[in-house]
């Protein structure tokens, strides 16, 4: 099967995008297969684009209903909103965990947004930073401070740069690998291993092009290596320490559903289905219940560690588990306890 590619661009009122439809692709509703490739677009704004004869399969204007086939080459164009490209401070509370002259260490809650993108333009990481600092140095993709950054729903912990040698410093660091960073995550299944580390290159799924996909000979993604140990068990979910070598995007959640461990409540790798334990009904509620709780991937980025860029010391810094992912890890202790009993 060849893959989806895909090609970004962006100018100043909108972004251009264009797919390739794989061999294998089957016959599919081209409003339902851009559905799968456009992150945060919805399916609204979709459909206005294709009524604005703004989407083109092999070069020609089509319809909603319009059926995508192998080898399609599908092509898209959306409207920015007129303010895109205005980064606009917002007073927005943020849980700075340090700050100096440098950088600021910020713990990010799940849920927020580290920089504005299609359909999040408002309410990101980056527009309270702007609010609280005034000129951020910016990077190659013009994101004002930042040298990494954590998913949507993902909380924890980021360093931010206040000054371009401490972004030069700090973005080598991470670069180089001597940075150090560990999560702590909720993953389906009882693993076997008390500690182990999982080796595969991350690439973006020819399959849906909002998930990665491990790919072992190499020949696409970028290297990947991510180290873990097991921290608590409860019977059909392990809690696992992750301890990450490189920093691919979405690199645990796809490295754990390549090991058959897809991430509790991981929506988008699948995690949101009951992946292991027993059919009964309560055990159902039970899960459900967690959900609820834990309405999110059940990953933390806990710890971080990296070189201060001008005193060069070691900066250590540590992060609480979040109420929702602690008030799950009670749930589960209790039911384990109980079936034990």
């Amino acid at each position: 099967m060849s893959g989806n590619t895909l090609d970004t661009e962006q100018d100043d009122l909108y972004e251009h995008y264009k797919f390739v439809a794989s061999e294998g692709q089957e016959p599919l509703r081209v409003d339902k297969f851009l559905m799968n490739f456009i992150e945060n677009a919805t399916r609204n704004k979709i459909q206005q684009a294709i009524k604005a004869g703004n989407v083109l399969v092999n070069d020609t204007v089509v319809k909603a209903n319009h059926k995508i086939k192998p080898n399609n080459v599908v092509r898209v164009v959306l409207a920015h909103p007129p303010h895109e490209n205005l980064l606009v401070a917002e007073d927005i509370p943020l849980d700075i965990i340090y700050e100096d002259d440098d950088l600021i260490v910020v713990n990010k809650p799940a849920g927020m947004v580290v920089h504005p993108g299609h359909g999040n333009y408002s309410g990101t990481l980056v527009n309270g930073l702007i609010y609280h600092v005034e000129n951020l140095p910016t990077n190659s993709n013009e994101r004002p401070g930042l040298v990494h950054r954590i998913d949507k729903d993902t909380s924890g912990l980021l360093v931010v740069a206040k000054t371009e040698v401490a972004m030069t410093h700090l973005a080598n660091q991470f670069f180089d690998r001597t940075t150090e960073r560990k999560y702590l995550a909720l993953a389906w299944g009882n693993i076997e291993e008390e500690e182990g580390t999982i080796t595969g290159h991350i690439g973006r799924s020819f399959k849906n092009r909002l998930q990665m996909d491990v790919f072992l000979d190499g020949e696409y993604g970028k290297h990947a290596v991510t180290h873990y140990k097991v921290v608590e068990r409860f019977s059909y979910v392990t809690l696992v320490e992750c301890k990450l070598e490189t920093g691919r995007t979405h690199q645990i959640r796809a490295h754990f559903k390549h090991i058959g461990h897809t991430l509790f409540n991981d929506e988008r790798y699948g995690g949101e289905r009951i992946l292991k334990g027993t059919t009964f009904t309560k055990y159902k509620q039970f899960v459900d219940n967690c959900f609820k709780i834990l309405p999110r991937q059940a990953l933390h980025a806990k710890t971080l560690g990296f070189e201060h860029p001008t005193t060069k010391k070691w900066m250590q810094f540590d992060s609480e588990i979040p109420e929702d992912i602690q008030l799950c890890l009670e749930k589960w202790r209790n039911y384990t306890v109980h079936q034990k009993e």
